[in-house]
């Protein structure tokens, strides 16, 4: 009895393991599905191969590195059991801020950096102040907050690009290491990921997160500062925000409103497929890291294939879709 007892204990184990392996790391597995997919596809059409090369995969996760950083805030924000969509067009609004200030101003590159970073704690404030002290649902107080920073960037700019920003901040964006073959950008991603999985894994801090997204009145009554640590992970966001904000407009080399459009919900992707429950208080953030890559991937194989791009924007709001869905129906099993 007691031999088939823990054989059934070891079997519970195994498929407890297997399952948390699956959530954690199903989108390491989806790049490399993709990888192989669309690098046969390529060869297919071309006649060549254009996916798996260098460049190709420079560009890939050149582009996750700005989305992957706003992803972060987003990813952490999750974790408590809240929302932000406001993060794309806080993106816009800290650019185009910056970027009147370094053209038109002409101001220190040094002074506009802090400025901006600065604009990206406001915003994470407000946001913050707005959920967590006056009680207004996180969806409702960064929806205002997303058409606030849209419309000051659209103020700012008139609607116009701000194209050749100085060369002061090109590196940011456009620099490389090791010989040009690992993008400043990517450093900075993995950077802020390995502190940000540390920090919610191995601190008391991250803890307390994790304990707000399972129940904010259990987390209150055992002593948890609720709003603070909701406050705290708003302006965690709004930081993010401006740094993927300085990276992107480093990387495009201007500065448009569009800069950041629809990363609150390539980041709420990203996050889902990472590993990150909508429910709050499961999952790892450096999930999320590898959520953009797979997301970015999967639409850098579709524009070598030549699919169209509204027909793109289509599959992206499937994936979006087919992601809470399996969010959903992790939670019910769980449950």
């Amino acid at each position: 009895m007691n031999n088939q007892t823990e054989t059934l204990g070891k079997k519970r184990n195994l498929a407890s393991d297997i399952s948390r392996l699956s959530k954690d790391y199903m989108s390491v597995v989806g790049i490399i599905l993709l990888a192989i997919i669309f690098s046969i596809s390529s060869y297919l059409k071309h006649g060549a191969q254009y996916f798996m090369t260098l460049q190709n995969w420079t560009n890939i996760m050149l582009q996750s590195s700005t989305v992957a950083i706003v992803a972060l805030g987003q990813s952490i924000i999750l974790l408590t059991g809240n929302f932000d969509l406001s993060l794309g067009r806080n993106v816009a609004f800290i650019s185009a801020v910056g970027a009147l200030l370094m053209k038109n101003v002409g101001m220190n590159t040094g002074l506009v950096v802090l400025i901006m970073f600065a604009l990206g704690i406001v915003l994470g404030a407000f946001n913050g102040v707005m959920t967590a002290y006056v009680g207004i649902p996180a969806f409702i107080a960064t929806l205002g907050t997303q058409y606030i920073a849209y419309g000051l960037a659209k103020l700012l700019t008139q609607a116009t690009p701000i194209p050749n920003l100085p060369a002061s901040i090109g590196w940011l964006g456009r620099g490389y290491v090791l010989n040009n073959i690992i993008p400043i950008s990517v450093i900075m991603m993995l950077f802020v990921y390995i502190v940000a999985q540390f920090v919610t894994s191995k601190t008391k801090v991250g803890r307390n997160i994790y304990a707000l997204g399972g129940s904010q009145e259990a987390a209150f009554f055992s002593g948890i500062n609720v709003k603070r640590y909701t406050f705290g992970t708003f302006v965690t966001a709004g930081i993010l925000c401006a740094l993927g904000a300085l990276v992107l407009m480093s990387r495009l080399n201007s500065v448009a409103v569009t800069n950041g459009q629809n990363y609150e919900f390539d980041a709420v992707i990203g996050s889902i497929i990472g590993g990150i429950s909508l429910a709050g208080g499961k999952g790892r953030v450096i999930g999320t890291m590898f959520g953009c890559i797979f997301l970015i991937t999967m639409f850098n194989g579709f524009s070598q294939l030549g699919v169209d791009p509204f027909v793109q924007d289509v599959l992206k709001g499937i994936v979006l879709v087919a992601a809470i869905t399996l969010d959903v129906v992790r939670n019910r099993k769980k449950a």
